[in-house]
């Protein structure tokens, strides 16, 4: 029975944010990507087109997130689907740090405006 114990969880940091992940083929998962998501105060992710359908949901503080160019401003305990083909932009305009929980497919890649491409390792 695979076990991710927090201490063998790996940290990411990419564009002011923190991923750090728990579940994913090297720690034993067959389908699924999970990791837990720090975005601090002031931190605006830049957009991105993802892949795969992301489960994105808010355990602490408030953010904005702007999905398709439609804005929402979510609350602890709030869920947001992103459908694969979505445009993402994420940004925590408080004070505190927001902590996220996310879950995706194995193999989510997204896509940055300038056309760039990102395989982010706590996705694959």
């Amino acid at each position: 029975m695979p076990v991710v114990r927090s201490s063998d969880a790996v940290t990411h940091e990419i564009h002011g944010a923190r991923f750090v992940s728990y579940a994913t083929p090297g720690t034993g998962s067959k389908e699924l990507c999970a990791w837990r998501g720090e975005i601090p105060p002031e931190t605006k992710a830049p957009a991105h087109t993802v892949t795969r359908e992301e489960i994105f949901h808010l355990l602490l503080g408030e953010l904005l997130i702007t999905l398709d160019g439609h804005t929402e401003r979510i609350s602890a305990g709030d869920t947001v689907i992103i459908n694969p083909g979505a445009t993402l932009a994420v940004e925590n305009p408080t004070g505190h740090t927001a902590i996220s929980w996310v879950t995706t497919s194995i193999g989510l890649e997204a896509e940055l405006a300038d056309g760039t491409r990102i395989t982010p390792p706590w996705a694959n």
